[in-house]
C-alpha cells in the first residue's frame, strides 16, 4: 500500500470517528415545550418554545414574545427539537392585517414596552377590530388606529405623559380616586387619563384599573387593551366611536374628533390635526390601500 493511500485511509477513519462522536449531540437536544402563545398568561417557572428554542418565564407575563431583550422576563434555555417548536412573529400567523415587519416599519424607534405580541394579544379581546368590512376597510381601520397611537405617543416612544403633575381626579364621581389624586395621568397607546376613564376601562376589561392605574404602564397587553377600549367606546365630542366611524365610511377625520376633537378640530389646532392625517396617509400607503375621503376635521 502506498503512503498516500495509507494516509487517505487514516483520514477516512478520522472522519468516521468524528461523525460517531458528533451525531448523538443532536439526538440529545431538549424536546420543544408547547409553543408560545401571545394570549396565554405565563408565571415564573413556566416554559414555552419559540423560534426553535425553549424559553423560561422568570415572572408573570402576557403578550411579550420570548427574546433576550424587552423586559427581561424570558430566559433562553437553548435549542430544542420535536414538539411544536414555537412560531415566529409574522403577522400572517396572528390574523392581523398589519404584519410584525410592517409594524416595525411604522415604529422604528419605538419603546420596547410596546410589543407587537402585546398588541395582537389585546386584539384578541376585540375581535371586530380590523376584521370588519372589505380588505380595504380592515387595513384603513388598522392604519387609522396606529396613526392616532403614533401621534399620541411620539411614535410609540412614550408610555406615560411627560408631565405627571396634572390633577385628573374628578371628585364628583362616587368611586373617587383610590390610587391617589395625581395617579390618573395619561398612559398607554391613546394616553388613557382621568379616574372615570380608568374606572370604565377597568370594568370593560375586568381589571381593577381604578385601584391600580399603574398596570397600564407595566403590562404591554393591558396598555394596548386600553387603547382599543377607547377606540371602540370613546366618542369625545361626537356620538360616534372611532371603530364605528372607520367601518361605516365616515373617514379618518371622525376618529380625530372622537379622540381629541375639542382641542384639534374646527380650526383649534390644525398642525396637530394634520400630523395625525399625515401619519394615517403614510400607514395606509404602507398597507397598500387608499386612505379614503374625509380625512380632516
Amino acid at each position: 500500500m502506498s503512503l498516500r493511500r495509507f494516509l487517505a485511509g487514516l483520514a477516512t477513519l478520522a472522519m468516521a470517528a468524528t461523525v460517531a462522536v458528533v451525531a448523538p449531540a443532536t439526538a440529545n437536544a431538549a424536546t420543544c415545550a408547547a409553543a408560545y402563545s401571545a394570549t396565554q398568561v405565563y408565571t415564573g417557572g413556566m416554559t414555552a418554545s419559540y423560534n426553535g428554542d425553549n424559553w423560561l418565564a422568570k415572572w408573570w407575563t402576557q403578550g411579550e414574545a420570548p427574546s433576550t431583550g424587552g423586559s427581561g422576563v424570558w430566559a433562553d434555555q437553548g435549542a430544542c427539537t420535536g414538539g411544536s417548536g414555537g412560531g415566529g412573529g409574522g403577522g400572517g400567523t396572528t390574523g392581523f392585517v398589519v404584519s410584525e415587519a410592517q409594524f416595525n416599519q411604522m415604529f422604528p424607534s419605538r419603546n420596547s414596552f410596546y410589543t407587537y405580541a402585546g398588541l395582537t394579544a389585546a386584539i384578541a379581546k376585540f375581535p371586530a377590530f380590523a376584521t370588519t368590512g372589505s380588505d380595504t376597510v380592515k387595513k384603513q381601520e388598522a392604519a387609522a388606529f396606529l396613526a392616532n397611537v403614533s401621534h399620541e405617543t411620539g411614535g410609540l416612544v412614550y408610555i406615560t405623559e411627560i408631565d405627571k403633575s396634572g390633577n385628573y381626579c374628578d371628585t364628583s364621581q362616587s368611586y373617587g380616586c383610590p390610587a391617589g389624586t395625581y395617579a390618573y395621568y395619561g398612559r398607554g397607546p391613546l394616553q388613557l387619563s382621568w379616574n372615570f376613564n380608568y374606572y370604565a376601562a377597568g370594568n370593560y376589561l375586568s381589571l381593577n384599573l381604578l385601584g391600580n392605574p399603574y398596570l397600564v404602564e407595566q403590562d404591554p397587553s393591558v396598555a394596548w387593551q386600553t387603547g382599543l377600549w377607547y377606540w371602540f367606546t370613546g366618542t369625545g365630542a361626537t356620538n360616534t366611536a372611532s371603530h364605528t366611524a372607520m367601518v361605516n365610511g365616515q373617514g379618518f377625520g371622525a376618529t380625530i374628533r372622537a379622540i381629541n376633537g375639542g382641542l384639534e378640530c374646527d380650526g383649534h389646532n390644525t398642525a396637530q390635526m394634520q400630523d395625525r392625517v399625515n401619519l394615517y396617509q403614510q400607514y395606509a400607503a404602507l398597507l397598500g390601500v387608499s386612505p379614503g375621503s374625509n380625512l380632516t376635521c
